[in-house]
């Protein structure tokens, strides 16, 4: 992998991981553009990719690195109260978890619970996803298509009530398991955990807020794994185009957060499931006609 090569995919990770419209699908042709494909084995491009995740993530620890700060702080607080038979501050009523901790710690919690779901299906099939079938276009694009149809009756049927303070254990099993779809090509880790947040009755913000914040185990647990193996993998000289792929994907990956989080204020995610449709539909035509190979 060359510098020209690795700036392509630092934008196009940091422009597609956050925005619900499927990184791996947008990587994966970017792969192929750039000639990576015919150079990488599926392995490798599956390490590179999780590699240059790290940027995305480093991006979310910045942009959140206050409300991460406040819910580590009060979990380990509230714990060490309770363990002390005294009562944390800052309690709030209802649920299981909030009738005996902070917002923040329930929080933490939270995450934690919306993020077993993904670890457990990733660890079984941890084969399978680094194989070939994530570089399949046929899945990729049905994927992208169902992904799609799914988000647009989560717009249609979801309430848009419940902001960060009323969040729940059903909120973190909903947008957990709904983050399981993120580990076939083509359904968006956002995409489909802003879908799970939406069915759930999260505002769009709301949803898209604590789908990032859910991103972190996952995303660190598989991009530190990836890392490791990838020293073995990746052919030498790939260290410097590795992290200027990473840095890159960092800074534009932030100001995507910035973007979506700004723009679903006031908008519907109706503009990125159009574009899911049209995208999925045009790979769906060229597979059909011979045009595209799936590999």
């Amino acid at each position: 992998m060359n510098i020209l090569q690795a700036i392509i995919l630092g934008i196009v990770q940091g422009l597609t991981e956050f925005i619900p419209i499927s990184s791996t699908a947008h990587l994966i042709f970017a792969t192929r553009l750039t000639g990576l494909s015919q150079t990488l084995a599926a392995e490798q491009q599956t390490a590179v990719i999780a590699v240059v995740q790290l940027g995305t993530l480093a991006a979310v620890f910045v942009y959140f690195a206050r409300d991460i700060w406040n819910i580590c702080y009060a979990f380990v607080r509230d714990h060490a109260l309770l363990l002390r038979g005294r009562t944390p501050p800052g309690i709030e009523g209802g649920g299981v978890l909030g009738s005996r901790m902070s917002h923040d710690a329930k929080l933490g919690w939270l995450i934690f619970i919306g993020s077993l779901p993904v670890g457990v299906v990733g660890l079984a099939f941890k084969k399978q996803i680094e194989g070939t079938f994530t570089k399949n276009l046929w899945v990729i694009a049905t994927m992208m298509v169902v992904v799609a149809l799914l988000l647009f009756i989560a717009e249609k049927v979801g309430t848009r009530r419940r902001g960060m303070e009323e969040l729940g254990v059903s909120d973190a099993l909903a947008v957990g398991f709904a983050q399981v779809l993120a580990l076939i090509p083509g359904a968006s880790r956002s995409g489909s955990t802003i879908m799970g947040g939406l069915f759930a009755g999260e505002k769009r913000e709301t949803a898209a807020r604590f789908s990032f914040l859910l991103s972190i185990p996952a995303v660190a647990a598989s991009g530190l794994l990836e890392l490791k193996e990838a020293v073995h993998r990746l052919p030498a000289g790939s260290a410097v185009p590795l992290a200027v792929a990473t840095a890159i994907s960092g800074i534009v990956g932030y100001v995507s957060i910035w973007f979506l989080l700004r723009y679903l204020r006031e908008h519907t995610t109706f503009v990125f499931i159009g574009y899911r449709l049209l995208v999925g539909a045009l790979i769906l035509l060229l597979l059909f006609a011979g045009r595209i190979s799936p590999l």
